[in-house]
């Protein structure tokens, strides 16, 4: 029986090794190739949409000056551009320093979040916007993000010219890259995520995930939709497959670029990622129940995605873990032992090798320092999401059979030590 288990845990986490080297090639050849079409593109950029900006924020004092420099730099015509900074019960000195900005710029503008979506969540204070306003396209920001200047350019210009694209995604970095141990390691994952994960299903599949920042949506589709799913804590991964099954599909264009600031302490990580985790098992779960009811099946490599990380894998590196330890106090004749440490080992060299392949895309990345810290993150990093995924698996079940109601996390921010927009 043992070595049954192991063997099926084993063929789990090589799928999933696999899969993402299947990923990175597809990610590295639309690194390659995206920008071919901007040429050909800018000379559709004549008649603009009209275009809102949308900041959720709840106590930003911290960051949202930051923020709001980097909105008065977008190159965008103003008189089709408004920013709109959602101040959603915030306690702190957010909206009076959004209200200067508002003052000395008259297309940035600040609204208070309405007694029915006040303090609610982000999800209530972006429909809260999405009521209040008009324009054609909306761009999300989070209150910590600083988007290079060209950024709505960009994200606007890849649905003008792509009319069956709902919705356009970009590329982030990381601000506070340095700050720590933990912040160097969120880099490197948020590297693989975008050209593994994202630009490697967009190239093979035509599909790509909104996250919660750095995106474009027309707003015929979001009212379409009824806005955001105000019960989702990963509302950008829940509103990705409805757009999906409203028959549009989601466009990478990692030409637009915002640097966002990422946890600093492990206790700001955990209850950010605990959401994330949570968020995304909500959505799994919510629409795999409904599979035969949607209408569009491409969406399925995203569920399924989502599914084999936040179960299958996962249920394969718990078990495989749990085996060893075991087997080093209590003889359970398992009898793959030799094979195991063989393939441990290349599935760890596996890994360090689609890793810094995928850092090799940015240049300032690829050196020897971050090939020790992709090593140490192995043995660190990668073993804390294991714990923290099924935290949130048993929080979820929780949530689930005695109907709790969701709690909105924010995510606590630190001072900016990084003085110059990009």
């Amino acid at each position: 029986m043992a070595d049954i288990l192991f063997y099926v845990s084993l063929i789990l986490i090589w799928m999933m090794l696999l899969y993402h080297m299947f990923l990175m090639q597809g990610g590295y050849h639309h690194f390659k190739t995206f920008e071919k079409v901007i040429p050909q593109w800018k000379k559709n950029m004549t008649d603009l949409p009209t275009v809102s900006v949308f900041i959720p924020a709840h106590n930003e004092e911290v960051v949202i000056e930051q923020t709001l420099k980097a909105m008065a730099r977008l190159y965008y015509p103003k008189e089709k551009l408004e920013v709109i900074v959602i101040n959603d019960n915030s306690s702190d000195r957010t909206g009076a320093i959004a209200a200067l900005y508002a003052d000395k710029y008259p297309f940035i503008k600040v609204i208070e979040t309405e007694e029915q979506n006040k303090g609610k969540g982000k999800s209530s204070a972006l429909n809260d916007a999405l009521q209040r306003t008009e324009s054609e396209v909306i761009v999300v920001y989070d209150a910590d993000n600083t988007p290079e200047r060209m950024a709505v350019w960009y994200l606007v210009m890849g649905l003008v010219n792509d009319p069956k694209a709902g919705a356009v995604v970009g590329k982030f970095r990381v601000t506070n890259a340095q700050a720590t141990w933990l912040t160097k390691f969120i880099n490197i994952e948020t590297i693989c995520f975008q050209w593994m994960a994202q630009a490697g299903r967009w190239s093979w599949f035509k599909v790509a995930t909104i996250p919660g920042t750095n995106f474009a949506i027309r707003r015929s589709i979001m009212k379409e939709l009824g806005g955001w799913d105000v019960k989702a804590l990963a509302e950008d991964t829940e509103l990705t497959v409805r757009v999906y099954d409203s028959g549009y599909h989601i466009r990478f264009f990692p030409a637009a670029i915002t640097w966002e600031q990422e946890p600093e302490t492990l206790s700001v990580w955990w209850k950010q990622r605990t959401r994330w985790a949570r968020g995304n098992q909500y959505v799994v779960l919510k629409f795999l129940s409904q599979f035969f009811k949607l209408k569009r099946k491409r969406i399925i490599f995203d569920l399924f995605y989502f599914f084999f990380t936040y179960f299958l894998f996962f249920f394969g590196v718990i078990v495989s873990n749990a085996l060893f330890i075991i087997n080093l106090f209590y003889d359970i004749q398992l009898s793959v032992g030799n094979v195991a440490l063989v393939l441990w080992g290349l599935a760890f060299l596996l890994f360090l090798a689609e890793v810094m392949i995928t850092l090799s895309i940015e240049k300032t990345q690829m050196n020897r320092k971050n090939f020790f810290n992709v090593i140490l993150m192995y043995f660190t990093y990668s073993q804390m999401w294991i714990v923290l995924v099924f935290y949130a698996l048993v929080l979820e079940t929780k949530r689930v059979m005695f109907r709790q109601e969701v709690r909105w996390y924010k995510t606590e921010r630190f001072e900016k030590k990084r003085g110059d927009l990009q």
